[in-house]
């Protein structure tokens, strides 16, 4: 197989046989991280740490009128043209993230504090279905990895929850200087794992940024792209090995 990061239509190109031949069979999975296998802690457990890290008094209608101001300043122009490309560089993401909570009255003077609450290992968690899933893959000799738009490496919270040894590579944009859909991001993990990209399964929930990988020769199964607390619906993937 022959790869053209240049196509515009693909990043990749197929031989007539690879064109004539079966649909080859998934020899790896690669997962988007956040809301795919993992999600943040919720807004109140986040700013009730922060409160605990600060003293800074936080009653019930103060955390709903900053959970509100949160969702608010967000939209703003300011706040959102920093959001753009912020997981290409650690730096960049501190810079947008510091924005935003500069513009939240209860976190104003400690952005770092409310920062490193977010970056904390136990601050993202897994879905209930996550290690099932990581676990019969790893059962069944599938390769793992994780493809990401990150700012630091997801593996410190994948370790905090005793899930680091199953997953076999991790591609984090902060360390190409890119974001998915970049085919780079997409093929590096392939590489990494040595196998074809025709052969790997991307896994994500945005249709745009996961969904991209199909460009690149993998196959791409996008879950809905809705908060969950329950069961992620994992375990679907598994249809795709049969």
């Amino acid at each position: 197989m022959i790869y053209s990061l240049f196509d515009s239509a693909a990043a990749y190109e197929l031989s007539e046989d690879d064109q004539a031949g079966a649909v080859p069979p998934v020899e790896a999975v690669l997962f988007d991280f956040s809301n795919t296998i993992f999600k943040l802690i919720d807004v109140e457990t986040w700013l009730r740490r922060f409160e605990a890290s600060t003293g800074r008094a936080l009653s019930a209608e103060l955390l709903e009128k900053t959970a509100g101001q949160l969702g608010e300043t967000y939209l703003m122009p300011e706040v959102a043209a920093a959001q753009v490309g912020r997981d290409e560089s650690a730096e960049q993401h501190r810079t947008a993230l510091f924005t935003w909570f500069s513009h939240v009255d209860y976190l104003q003077g400690h952005e770092d504090t409310a920062y490193d609450l977010i970056a904390a290992p136990d601050a993202w968690v897994p879905y209930p279905d996550t290690e099932p899933l990581l676990r019969e893959l790893r059962s069944r000799g599938i390769k793992t990895g994780i493809v990401s738009d990150f700012a630091w490496d997801v593996g410190v919270h994948m370790e905090h929850h005793g899930m680091l040894d199953l997953i076999d590579v991790r591609v984090v944009s902060y360390q190409h200087g890119t974001e998915k859909p970049d085919p780079v991001l997409f093929l590096a993990a392939c590489e990494q794992l040595g196998v074809d990209p025709r052969r790997t399964l991307m896994v994500g929930d945005n249709p745009t940024k996961d969904g991209g990988a199909a460009a690149s020769g993998l196959r791409a199964y996008i879950l809905p792209g809705e908060p969950r607390t329950g069961e992620r619906g994992l375990r679907h993937v598994l249809g795709f090995l049969e």
